[in-house]
């Protein structure tokens, strides 16, 4: 996946100017994460922690020794989250399902239709509506945005313009996102069908995915605990 950006981004410069720039900027991290409302969702209710979860794809390395010590944990969090994700057996089996027809991107699909099933059950994880849920954390973003790198900031306007988060509730709404996706890619990463991938799995994709987010909030929780 690095390579497939470097190259873009060598492209963009030779070709494309600041305005392609600015697209690749915004494909590089919108393909680095999708699953953005269980990272949220993850952090627990400390707002510093949601920020670092948020903004931890556009941070290099280790380089955010400037930020306040909760955001610093939000960033290290949402590094726990995606390592804990790639290695858990039960995310490798719903991400074999897609991997045939769609190859590296299967990973992205699954975080896509992982975030679908939280959303769409969302009252079974959290007192407040997701329509609450969201608007409050947009409200924070927009006391963060001071914070945001180049990048968090193009990636943020989307976000909100498009209303990913409580977007991921339907199937409409993450057909749509997974349409722009492929557009992204002119079509090279088939994404626009993974829903009618989804539907043909979605009993087993469901039952893959709460086993998996049961585990993974234990892990969350006992970070949190060991690192606050």
């Amino acid at each position: 996946m690095f390579y497939y950006f470097f190259y873009k981004y060598i492209k963009a410069l030779d070709f494309g100017g600041f305005k392609t720039l600015k697209f690749l900027y915004l494909q590089q991290l919108i393909f680095a994460t999708m699953n953005f409302l269980a990272h949220i969702y993850l952090s627990g209710s400390h707002q510093d922690i949601q920020i670092g979860n948020f903004i931890a794809d556009g941070i290099k390395g280790n380089q955010f020794s400037h930020f306040n010590t909760n955001i610093q944990k939000g960033i290290r969090l949402h590094r726990a989250i995606d390592t804990y994700t790639d290695q858990h057996p039960i995310f490798r089996i719903t991400k074999h399902r897609l991997h045939e027809e769609f190859g590296h991107y299967s990973g992205v699909i699954v975080d896509i239709f992982y975030d679908h099933i939280l959303a769409k059950n969302w009252s079974q994880y959290h007192n407040l509506s997701l329509d609450l849920f969201v608007q409050n954390f947009y409200e924070v973003l927009k006391h963060h945005k001071y914070l945001f790198t180049p990048k968090i900031q193009i990636m943020h306007a989307h976000m909100i313009t498009h209303n990913w988060l409580l977007s991921y509730a339907t199937i409409d709404g993450i057909s749509s996102i997974l349409k722009q996706m492929d557009d992204r890619t002119k079509g090279v990463s088939k994404m626009q069908f993974a829903p009618l991938a989804m539907l043909n799995f979605y009993h087993e994709i469901h039952q893959e995915f709460e086993l998996f987010f049961q585990e993974m909030q234990v892990f969350c929780q006992k970070w949190l605990l060991e690192n606050l």
